[in-house]
Order: structure tokens, then sequence, then C-alpha cells
């Protein structure tokens, strides 16, 4: 494998992937896509080779597992949960976490591994998003560190398309951004929501990585590095539904306000952008009544009146979730 494969390939054969993807071949969706990724490269001043895990030797790392890459990375998350993620999971003290030992061992073990590590190797829905949320979780933590964001992610010039663009790891011989695993892998390649088109186009080989049907409630899983983003926690195969669903009831029951006298719901915009993954309005109705409190007040106001009320979504708090714990 080269050590960065085409990422935007121009021909070829549709690579392997999920059986129900349905990908097809076309011309112009991959010709718009090919050049919105080139355009953002230019100008968040991204080149190819542009990631945060350093190169190590291929030949004793090149037959890496599902089970071993993710129990390391599994590791790192739990260190930084005991050592520098508050015991709520919403705030980082990331001064910390940069001096720790389990950073360095991170920097040093886990991340030039994810160079040689196939992730078609991992087999199980439940492997997978385990792997991509934590893996996104941990990738968001080493950009702040590594950029030496003190403020908020969209601090730079173009705000917040560019670290999530940027802020990379290339795994398996791919570069693999935020953007990529989130809207690419974990969204089942819908697409970034304020940009045109796929994320990966139709001759792309990350698509055989891609996790289709979505999950939608990964929503709740992703930490952004920002204080309106959902708490972090460490996923683990064994565990998962019961993990992702605890996260979606924990957000919902925290953010979700109604006002009867207006007829209206406050909630987070991250209901807005991704508004097609829960099914429209309704699908979002839908969601809130499921994983709200049995007993709430705000779910019989909901099933009331449910086809006349109207969403206000809350400004979103980009500023950096970093706190001092010690």
């Amino acid at each position: 494998m080269s050590e960065l494969g085409s990422v935007y390939p121009e021909s070829g054969e549709t690579p392997a992937g999920p059986e129900h993807l349905n990908i097809r071949r076309s011309p112009w969706g991959d010709r718009l896509i090919n050049l919105r990724q080139a355009a953002l490269d230019l100008v968040t001043r991204t080149n190819a080779d542009q990631v945060l895990n350093e190169a190590s030797n291929p030949d004793a790392l090149n037959k890496e597992t599902g089970i071993e890459i993710t129990a390391e990375l599994k590791r790192f998350m739990d260190m930084a949960k005991l050592e520098a993620i508050d015991e709520r999971g919403l705030s980082v003290d990331y001064k910390n976490l940069q001096t720790s030992p389990a950073y360095r061992e991170y920097q040093q073990s886990c991340t030039p591994r994810l160079r040689y590590f196939d992730p078609g190797k991992i087999t199980s829905r439940e492997e997978k998003l385990a792997f991509w949320i934590n893996l996104y979780n941990a990738l968001v933590m080493d950009g702040v560190i590594s950029n030496e964001i003190t403020q908020t992610v969209g601090a730079s010039s173009l705000g917040l398309l560019a670290f999530f663009h940027k802020t990379a790891y290339n795994v398996g011989g791919q570069r693999m951004s935020c953007d990529d695993i989130e809207h690419g892998v974990l969204r089942g390649n819908q697409g970034h929501p304020m940009l045109p088109g796929a994320q990966f186009s139709s001759s792309d080989p990350r698509l055989a990585w891609v996790i289709d049907p979505q999950e939608v409630r990964v929503h709740f899983a992703l930490n952004c590095a920002s204080r309106s983003c959902p708490p972090i926690q460490v996923y683990t195969v064994e565990n998962l539904d019961s993990q992702l669903d605890m996260a979606a009831r924990n957000f919902v029951n925290a953010d979700l306000e109604v006002d009867p006298d207006r007829g209206e719901v406050n909630l987070s915009a991250i209901f807005n952008w991704f508004k097609g993954d829960f099914g429209g309005h309704q699908g979002v109705i839908d969601f809130l009544i499921e994983h709200l409190p049995q007993d709430d007040r705000r779910k019989t106001w909901l099933l009331e009146h449910r086809g006349t009320l109207r969403f206000v979504y809350k400004p979103y708090d980009w500023g950096l979730n970093s706190t001092i714990l010690h």
C-alpha cells in the first residue's frame, strides 16, 4: 500500500464496500466532489500528506488486527478520561493531557500504527462504530493540542471549516480528516450538511469503510471540542448500544426545552444541521419523544402538539471545552 493512497481518484472500479450502500458511478457527481475537495484543500492550505500521525516502520506493523488497534485506542481514551477529562465528560484539561504519559504513548505507539492498519479488518458493525467514534474524539483532542488552540476550534480565518478539514490522520494509507470520519464513514457518506455532494466519490477507496445504514445516535457521541457538544465517553463493543442510547437520552433530557405558550420547542442546532438524518421535522419529534423519560411532561406535550409545534434552535457555543482540573 502506498504511503498515502489517492484520495480523489479520477477513474477505476467502484471499491468494495457495504452491499446496501448502493453507490452509483456519476461522472458529474464525482467531478463535483473532487472539485469541492480540491477547493477546500486550496483555501485551507491542506496538503494530501498533512496528517498528525508520524510514519513508522511498516514491516513491523503491517499485521495489525482490528482487535489490537481498537484496544490500544480505547486504552488511550480510558487514560485520557481518567487524567484530563472531568467526570461529566464536558471539559478537557488539554494542558495536562499534553504532558501526560498517556498522550505521549498514544502519539508514539498508537497513531503511527494507524497508517498500516486496514479498517476493513473490523468485521462487526459494533466494532466499526466503536472504533470510528473513539478515533474521532481522540483526533479532535489531538488536533486541539497539536494546533495549540486555546479559545475555539473556529479561531482561524476560515473558522470551523479549516479545523475539521485540516485535522486528520493517515489511516490505512488514506487521509482521514474529522469531516471524513463524521460525514463519510459514520453518516453513511451523506456529506457535509453545508457543502454539496457526498463526502466520498464513487471511486474513492474509503467507501469500503462507510457504515451504512448510519447510526443516528452517533450525533450524541461525537465531541468537537466545544461547549455545546455532547460529552466525551469511551465506547466499547460490548456495551455500544446501551452507551449510545444513554448518550442520546442524556443529551435530549438536558438540552430540550418546551415553551407551551409559544408552541415552541427549543433544541440543539444539531437537530437542524442533521435534520435529514433523523427523518425530517416529524422524525426529529419522534426521536425526542423516544428519548425523553417516560413520565416526562415534555414527552406528553410533544405527543399532544406534534402537528403544530415549531422548532427554535439554540445558538451553538463553539468556545473550547477547556478547563484546568488541577
